[in-house]
């Protein structure tokens, strides 16, 4: 795979910092059942780092910090961590929002029948990668077969109730593009999707979040492969807007992966870029002191751009209507 890093790091990307920690993004390790192109994770079944059960105890103290409200579970497929369980139990137990970032297949492995139920069990928000309606464009970016597989996973979860209006149960979807060019406008592009899912198959869902691909990991090493890489990152920084740098994630979120180790946010840590630190080059959550973070400059490169341009693009979808 071709390293993305050396063409990201001389960056004239504004200067930003930290506002106040309200949520704690654990990545609980990078072994998935799929692997998509898109992934900025590289993701995939023969992955093997996981998070370990000290590590999730240690997760789950931080759970109690004043100000942390959210608990967002990602990965891979955080599902096949077997403390995941463990971890969003512990979470709801503290009245904690917990957010399972699931790629919808994982609902069909075996042992993991039952996680639908579980899930709804304890309200837990989905936000499932879903990046096209059309079968052929979703097995071109995640692997053939993945959209049946994907959509048997949201009529199980709709039978429990997930993404119906009056439940409770959120069910969002996310939009990526199948290559290097910006996402269409939110709302319009939401409007087609429950168009489509809902005349074709009967699928409903509450929101659908669009996000830009971001140019490092899997897809920055395709994008460099094919000589896409620096027409890519002229278009994300052309198309940049400071509006959007006050409502990027990483003001409010931190990312922790599956040592334990502490990010501004899940592409730094893919990048392999830790917490500014002082004198120390890693923070480990368990030596975390959360009161100091605010105002705390955040670690800038070009991939950040993906984040700013056009409408913005975060774990919550656009930034700006």
């Amino acid at each position: 795979m071709h390293a993305t890093l050396p063409r990201l790091i001389k960056s004239d990307f504004p200067a930003i910092h930290r506002g106040p920690l309200k949520t704690l993004q654990v990545n609980l390790g990078y072994r998935c059942n799929q692997s998509c192109l898109h992934c900025h994770v590289a993701a995939g079944p023969q992955r093997t780092e996981m998070m370990d059960r000290a590590t999730v105890e240690t997760v789950i103290r931080a759970l109690s910090y004043g100000g942390i409200e959210t608990l967002d579970l990602t990965g891979g497929a955080p599902e096949l961590n077997p403390w995941f369980r463990r971890l969003v139990g512990a979470a709801r137990a503290r009245r904690l929002r917990v957010i399972d970032r699931c790629n919808l297949t994982v609902l069909m492995e075996p042992g993991q029948r039952d996680l639908g139920a579980f899930l709804a069990e304890h309200q837990v928000d989905i936000i499932a990668s879903l990046p096209c309606y059309l079968e052929n464009n979703v097995d071109a970016q995640r692997g053939r077969g993945v959209f049946e597989a994907s959509l048997d996973g949201l009529k199980a979860l709709n039978g429990l109730g997930y993404g119906h209006a009056d439940t409770g149960l959120v069910l969002n979807l996310v939009y990526n593009p199948l290559g290097p060019r910006l996402p269409p406008e939110q709302g319009g592009l939401e409007r087609s999707y429950k168009a489509e899912l809902c005349e074709r198959y009967g699928v409903v869902f509450n929101r659908l979040y669009a996000l830009a691909n971001m140019p490092i990991q899997r897809f920055g090493s395709t994008l460099i492969s094919k000589g896409q890489f620096e027409d890519y990152l002229a278009l994300l920084k052309s198309a940049h807007s400071d509006e959007n740098l006050e409502a990027v994630m990483c003001r409010e979120l931190i990312s922790v992966d599956w040592r334990g180790y502490l990010f501004d946010c899940d592409f730094n840590q893919m990048l392999d870029r830790p917490l500014k630190g002082g004198a120390r080059s890693r923070i480990h959550l368990a030596d975390l002191d959360p009161s100091q973070l605010s105002g705390r400059p955040i670690q800038v490169a070009d991939h950040c751009y993906g984040c700013t341009a056009g409408r913005g693009s975060s774990c919550s979808g656009a930034l700006t209507p």
